[in-house]
């Protein structure tokens, strides 16, 4: 889907950016999905596939009313990518939501999600789902809606 404006406190507050789908998007996620952290592979437009870690929900710490679906992506961009297509495939689950007693708190358990993120997806069996084809999909094929 594509990647729209968030809260603005990924790379404000945290230090940690991450692109946001929109609320359609996140309506159309299947409603049996847990909400929690997750890992796999993220693609922007028709760019190189990075590793990343999302989360799914309604971020107790900061007490949002819509569920969202934040992708961090585990690569440093020069520019911000609003409006361009974020493609995703989700492999593993890490943890749930949980609130935390401090930012600190919050920041240390995302960093935490990110290297365990980065051993997850250096297994071979993982490694070789960076390679698949949904992330090479000809010009203006829509999937799943999008």
């Amino acid at each position: 889907g594509e990647v729209v404006k968030g809260f603005g406190r990924g790379s404000k507050e945290l230090g940690i950016p991450t692109a946001n789908f929109s609320e359609q998007v996140v309506e159309s996620f299947p409603s049996d999905i847990s909400t929690g952290i997750y890992y796999g592979w993220a693609c922007v437009g028709n760019g190189d596939v990075h590793k990343m870690v999302l989360s799914i929900g309604w971020n107790p710490f900061y007490k949002n009313i819509k569920k969202s679906v934040e992708t961090h992506i585990i690569h440093t961009f020069k520019e911000d990518f609003y409006g361009e297509i974020l493609s995703i495939v989700i492999i593993g689950y890490i943890r749930p939501e949980k609130n935390f007693d401090s930012l600190e708190a919050l920041i240390s358990a995302i960093q935490e999600d990110i290297e365990e993120a980065k051993r997850q997806l250096d297994l071979p069996e993982h490694l070789k789902l960076k390679e698949d084809n949904f992330f090479h999909l000809p010009e203006g094929k829509i999937v799943n809606n999008h």
